[in-house]
């Protein structure tokens, strides 16, 4: 009896996970190829369209705020209906689609491969080092130093571990992958109009304050997989410490685990649009980073992407066998 319920469990386990685990190995193998077109494009375009026609006059915090929610809920809603509709299809085509949706939600490899670029190319020169790091982040990069674009490419790499993986895997989990999309199209919002500067203060408020709340448990799921996955829980203290320092209310748990795991120092003074903006420290061991700590950091990310695709299949299964 107990072997036939395991094997039951771990039928349901492999059909109802088939998609996810296949996207992610694809998302291991393939990273973002240029050549594919990416949801993500049509993302921006869409916000650009509404953002130029409607971000002047009176009422902007309004308008930003309808904007963002029709689009997130527009997104939902089709991706929600096309798989619907695919399934009375073809199981196949609606396997396929769902391997495709999550495929690019997830974005772990792209930022790994270039992170390890970033870390080879400041090795061969300062300059060199700044023109591969102003491809991943959004700051002025013409006068770091070789430390600060080391810095900047870590600080990158454990951020865009919750924002590219572990959000959108958590996301899955709640509503599946159209949730996955709509939380892709929040994050799209943040990085184009979520900023607090002239043009983007009153228009992108809304999109700001959508994504800080749709990151705030993934933030902090990240930071607690990365302890885990660096095999010293006694670092959820530092996260502790240190993660409420950020000016974001998320970025800074991931980022104060991986400044934990390596014992060093992230934040500092950062140019953002011609402005300089300082950063609180996380951490107080100002060393030289190394390649060795970016090959370090590469494993922890992909060690807590495991955990959590692990978490999951468990979670998905469970209630599934369950019900």
């Amino acid at each position: 009896m107990v072997m036939e319920n395991i094997l039951i469990f771990l039928g349901i386990a492999f059909n109802l996970n088939l998609p996810l685990l296949t996207a992610w190995l694809l998302d291991h193998w393939l990273g973002d190829p240029l050549w594919m077109p990416h949801p993500v494009v049509g993302f921006g375009k869409a916000i650009s369209f509404f953002e130029h026609r409607l971000n002047r006059g009176k009422h902007r915090r309004m308008k930003g705020a309808l904007v963002s929610l029709f689009l997130v809920a527009g997104v939902y809603l089709t991706t929600f209906l096309l798989l619907r509709r695919v399934s009375y299809i073809s199981p196949g085509l609606l396997l396929t689609l769902q391997v495709l949706l999550i495929f690019y939600c997830l974005a772990g490899t792209t930022l790994v491969r270039e992170v390890r670029e970033v870390f080879k190319a400041v090795d061969r020169s300062l300059e060199e080092g700044r023109k591969q790091v102003a491809r991943i982040v959004g700051r002025d990069t013409s006068r770091l130093t070789a430390q600060e674009v080391r810095t900047a490419a870590l600080e990158t790499l454990a951020e865009n571990l919750s924002d590219g993986v572990i959000a959108p895997l958590f996301w899955y989990l709640l509503l599946g992958v159209p949730g996955m999309l709509a939380y892709k199209m929040v994050n799209t919002l943040d990085s184009m109009i979520g900023y607090k500067n002239e043009r983007y203060r009153q228009f992108g408020c809304f999109a700001a304050r959508m994504d800080d709340a749709a990151n705030y448990i993934p933030a902090r799921l990240t930071a607690f997989l990365m302890v885990l996955a660096s095999g010293r829980l006694s670092l959820l203290a530092f996260v502790g410490r240190y993660g409420n320092r950020h000016a974001s209310p998320n970025s800074g748990y991931p980022e104060s685990a991986l400044a934990g795991i390596l014992d060093c120092r992230f934040g500092g003074p950062h140019d953002y649009f011609g402005q300089e903006v300082w950063k609180p420290y996380i951490g107080f061991n100002n060393r030289m980073l190394t390649t060795e700590d970016m090959y370090r950091a590469i494993r922890i990310n992909r060690c807590a992407e495991w955990l959590m695709v692990m978490a999951v299949i468990l979670t998905v299964s469970l209630i599934s066998f369950c019900s």
